[in-house]
């Protein structure tokens, strides 16, 4: 045998993708009660000018900003010398 069964690829042991939706909702559900304390605790943060609060704010509000990446062209050099 070759070995590439052992390559990775799909798993079908169940752990790979998301969870059940049935685990989402109880998750939500969970945590729900909090909301109200977690929207006090973000207006507390923002009044009080903490930058974290306001950031998230406004990466929820409006979308993170686009990033840039600035490529630079990199010229090939000869692995060996004419000479």
């Amino acid at each position: 045998m070759d070995g590439r069964k052992n390559n990775g690829g799909h798993s079908t042991k169940g752990v790979a993708g998301r969870k059940p939706k049935s685990e989402e909702q109880a998750l939500i559900e969970k945590l729900s009660p909090l909301e109200e304390k977690a929207f006090k605790a973000l207006d507390n943060a923002i009044t009080d000018g903490q930058n974290w609060a306001v950031k998230l704010w406004f990466e929820y509000m409006y979308g993170k900003p686009k990033e840039r990446v600035e490529l630079t062209e990199i010229k090939e050099q000869p692995l060996f010398s004419d000479e």
